[in-house]
Parts: structure tokens; C-alpha cells; sequence
């Protein structure tokens, strides 16, 4: 499995950015992905992810700012990252769990500031 990622950049507080994410490869029906983040000089921590279903869950930090959604046919996930804060400073990773197996974007990323 192959994951694509795009959409990071350089946005004021307040702003606004999307990822997306697109697998490709030998994909199942039954997936996770998720998004995650890794600011420098921390460990890299979860942001939110969404099963197949739908089920979805996202760190306290982000609720009510950010959105996690995907397009099954397209095997690609989106946030929608909104009220952008200097503290959302940092590198996302998309990430795809399938099978016991996860596999890890290359990173993309996004810089809170004036």
C-alpha cells in the first residue's frame, strides 16, 4: 500500500487547510486511516482517525476545529483543519491500517504563523 499525501503549507492563526491522503495498492474493503502529527522535539501523537464504518475519533486538542472524512471509492482520506492555532505546528502523517498491517505517509507538512 501506497499513501499519497498533499495539501500541507503555511497558513495565518485562524486559517484554514485540507489534507488529503490517497492509497493505492492491494486495498481490502475493511481499512482504517487516520491522521496523525509529530511537532519537533515531541512524539508523534493521533489527531483522528476513521474506520470503514465510519467510526470516528479525534485528540481532545482538535475537536470542534477539525474534520476527518473519506471517500471510499477513491481509498483517500481528508481533514479539514479550521481556527488553525500555532500549536497545530507540525508534520501530519496519514497513516492505513488493514490486517494487522499499517503503513505510514511520508509526511506533509503544516506551519501555524504570522
Amino acid at each position: 500500500v501506497q499513501l499519497v499525501e498533499s495539501g500541507g503549507g503555511l497558513v495565518q492563526p485562524g486559517g484554514s487547510l485540507r489534507l488529503s491522503c490517497a492509497a493505492s495498492g492491494s486495498i481490502s474493503r475493511m481499512y482504517v486511516m487516520g491522521w496523525y502529527r509529530q511537532a519537533p522535539g515531541k512524539q508523534r501523537e493521533l489527531v483522528a482517525i476513521i474506520s470503514s464504518d465510519r467510526t470516528i475519533n479525534y485528540a481532545d486538542s482538535v475537536k470542534g476545529r477539525f474534520t476527518i472524512s473519506r471517500d471510499n471509492a477513491k481509498n483517500t482520506v481528508y481533514l479539514q483543519m479550521n481556527s488553525l492555532k500555532s500549536e497545530d505546528t507540525a508534520v501530519y502523517f496519514c497513516d492505513f491500517r488493514t490486517g494487522g498491517l499499517i503503513y505510514w505517509g511520508q509526511g506533509t507538512q503544516v506551519t501555524v504563523s504570522s
